[in-house]
């Protein structure tokens, strides 16, 4: 881990001073992203939307870090960044949903131990797959430690298995990652008929989504070919993608097939992160994307100033070489014990907006933070809504969460406007 903690150990508030625990997704990326794209003191420069792959890189100190409002850890979870399991110890006690939340929380506990910070008002911090971890951690945390949390912050958060993975044979993701679908071909000009305001484009294709799409979807061979004809024009009308294309698809393609469909007539793939970032097709005859733009376009940039400015300026020694991406996502084990529902042993796939809805409730001062990205097909912001819309709280704890959008991906914070807004977002949030 990484901290930073404010000078002065004389000083009677520092015990008091709030502190951050922020981690990465995956399963299985590292912390370099949020440490160096936002969160930390020193950040990376890229230049948005273009190919950063021309060294000498850039970095710069970071005005829009949240140290100025609260101390930060940053967490490599085992098999990530320098992390690793160590006497007989295999990964695989590590890498999977109850694992890391155990080893995550355990972690923090003694971090706080072990720093006197028990006062201290504590968040959490968890980008993509550390949506999941977030509402397993807060749960834990107060179950297992007594620890209770001031506040939880989601950004781009991947909460469940079953509602935000379109590949698999179940209609529901296919109905949340509509939105980002026309969103992105909407941000792409690909429209016959493409009107000049995304709010207003975003909230017809929301109801088609939900009034049209879903209901047809739901019938399977019950719906008539005229209910067909009429959902598929609608979604030629929201994504560019021609009705002859969906209809031989079954009216269901997964992100992958949409980032190659959608400008394959340009030879382009959109960006799966962040569906602004277009790239050159690989192959123009394939029904997958062959990679996704986004990581050749920031990631070299990323990896070599973390390095840099982790050897050399901060003068960490060490022959370990730091993994960014471990690919953990096919060793998870994907199994979670669920709060509620303890007589049925593991789910088989996780779903921790419930975890976070139990921790929500027996902390009614916890405060929750989402933050989402519009041209996210990673995590897409329809999902995001479809978890947030369905936690059963009261309506005096549903006013705790808050939810903010921006017009970029899934590390929003690399688009200028989105960075200059998250920051603002989240230290009000603090505050």
């Amino acid at each position: 881990y990484t901290a930073y903690v404010k000078n002065g150990k004389n000083d009677k508030n520092q015990a008091n001073r709030p502190i951050m625990f922020a981690y990465p997704g995956g399963p299985g990326s590292a912390s370099l992203w949020l440490h160096m794209g936002i969160l930390g003191p020193v950040r990376t420069v890229v230049d948005d939307l273009t190919f950063n792959t021309k060294g000498p890189f850039k970095r710069t100190n970071n005005e829009y870090s949240i140290l100025a409002k609260a101390d930060l850890v940053m967490i490599d979870p085992v098999g990530t960044g320098f992390s690793r399991p160590i006497g007989k110890t295999k990964g695989e006690a590590f890498w999977g949903v109850d694992q890391d939340i155990a080893s995550v929380s355990n972690f923090i506990a003694q971090y706080i131990t072990d720093n006197g910070r028990w006062q201290s008002p504590k968040y959490l911090l968890g980008e993509s797959y550390g949506g999941i971890r977030s509402g397993g951690v807060a749960y834990y945390l107060m179950q297992r430690h007594s620890i209770s949390l001031n506040g939880v912050i989601l950004v781009s958060p991947y909460m469940s298995f079953i509602a935000g993975n379109a590949g698999i044979k179940i209609d529901l993701p296919q109905v949340n990652f509509f939105s980002t679908f026309a969103a992105t071909a909407w941000y792409h000009k690909t429209l016959a008929d493409r009107p000049d305001d995304l709010q207003q484009f975003l909230r017809q294709a929301e109801a088609f989504a939900v009034d049209e799409y879903a209901p047809f979807l739901h019938k399977g061979n019950r719906a008539s070919n005229e209910e067909r004809q009429r959902v598929l024009a609608g979604m030629e009308r929201f994504t560019g993608i021609s009705a002859d294309y969906w209809d031989k698809a079954n009216l269901r393609i997964d992100e992958g097939r949409f980032a190659k469909e959608l400008l394959r007539n340009r030879s382009q793939t959109v960006g799966r992160i962040d569906s602004r970032y277009v790239g050159s097709s690989i192959s123009d005859i394939s029904e997958s994307m062959a990679y996704d733009p986004f990581f050749p376009a920031v990631g070299a940039a990323f990896t070599a100033t973390f390095n840099d400015y982790y050897r050399e300026q901060l003068g960490v020694k060490t022959d370990r070489r730091y993994i960014t991406s471990a690919g953990l996502w096919t060793r998870w084990d994907n199994r979670h014990t669920q709060p509620g529902v303890a007589e049925y042993g593991q789910m088989p796939m996780a779903n921790t907006g419930i975890d976070l809805n139990h921790a929500m409730i027996q902390n009614p001062n916890l405060r929750v933070l989402v933050q989402q990205g519009y041209y996210d097909l990673a995590t897409p912001y329809g999902a995001t809504d479809y978890f947030l819309d369905h936690m059963e709280l009261p309506d005096e704890l549903r006013k705790n969460i808050t939810l903010k959008h921006y017009e970029a991906g899934h590390m929003m914070y690399l688009h200028k406007e989105s960075m200059i807004q998250f920051s603002s977002d989240l230290a009000t949030f603090v505050e």
